[in-house]
């Protein structure tokens, strides 16, 4: 089988039984968490992403074959892939292996419900959009698009993420995250194939030559997924088309891999912002 996602697992001492082997019971923990990772691949972080389409998925029935027991502390691969969609139901196939030995085959069927009101928790058809969306991405096709514009064409969809991000998360005083540069900077979102925004940044003039990169912002549920690097590399072609020499962004601490792996270099030494360690880093166009 092969599969366009696949979560990495590690199998837990509280996981083996008696016998030595993983507790049956446990694969289908694997295979929840497989499927939450696999909606995460889609863009379609679970269940914020659902909460906008006024429905929900229940798990309606799962068919699992056991070939091989796994073992404490082994390393494990759980794959995961849309097979069709009906009128109300989707299907899927999961796989978890060890190495190239496959242990157990699993379909997975779920019902789209409705969320509140006489619909709640009662069979509701699957939304064309989220159905085009996973065959996209069964086809490979790119699950992301990233709009640059002004913040009267993205404030709306930027504002959210930067206040879930840096206001509610990370405890940043509001009257310090919103400034009067907004206006002026060059703004980049990125949505997914629902039109939902998922991520943020923003490049301004900090001196003749050189642009800052700022406010950058990925909703915590879509980490991990190339979100940020989406946003990062059109806020870096905007400032090439505006011709810039070279970029400069105050890196938090915890973010500085990511940065350098993108081709940043440190300048100086950390420093304090907003409470938080930053480094300030340099990249040349």
């Amino acid at each position: 089988m092969s599969f366009r996602h696949s979560e990495t697992l590690r199998v837990r001492w509280s996981e083996v039984d008696a016998q030595g082997i993983v507790f049956n019971g446990h694969y289908l923990n694997y295979l929840d968490t497989a499927s939450t990772g696999y909606w995460r691949a889609l863009g379609l972080p679970y269940p914020g992403a659902f909460e906008t389409l006024g429905a929900d998925l229940v798990l309606r029935s799962t068919e699992l074959d056991f070939l091989a027991p796994a073992r404490f502390d082994e390393l494990l691969q759980c794959g995961l892939r849309f097979v069709e969609a009906g009128r109300t139901s989707l299907r899927f196939e999961a796989a978890l292996s060890r190495g190239a030995q496959t242990l157990l085959k699993a379909q997975l069927r779920y019902v789209m419900v409705g969320r509140e009101g006489p619909t709640a928790l009662q069979p509701t058809p699957v939304p064309e959009g989220l159905r085009a969306a996973l065959q996209a991405f069964e086809a490979g096709e790119p699950m992301l698009s990233v709009q640059v514009g002004s913040w009267a064409e993205l404030g709306a969809a930027a504002q959210p993420i930067r206040q879930a991000v840096f206001v509610r998360e990370q405890g940043i005083p509001a009257d310090l995250e919103w400034d009067q540069a907004d206006p002026g900077c060059t703004h980049a979102v990125a949505y997914n194939r629902l039109g939902q925004a998922l991520g943020t940044g923003r490049l301004l003039e900090h001196v003749p030559g050189t642009a800052k990169i700022g406010r950058m912002a990925v909703l915590a549920a879509a980490r991990g997924t190339g979100v940020g690097a989406q946003v990062l590399d059109a806020l870096m072609l905007a400032a090439r088309s505006q011709g810039y020499r070279q970029v400069l962004l105050h890196a938090q601490a915890s973010a500085v891999g990511f940065y350098r792996r993108a081709g940043f270099s440190p300048r100086g030494a950390p420093f304090e912002e907003a409470g938080i360690e930053h480094q300030e880093m340099l990249k040349a166009l």
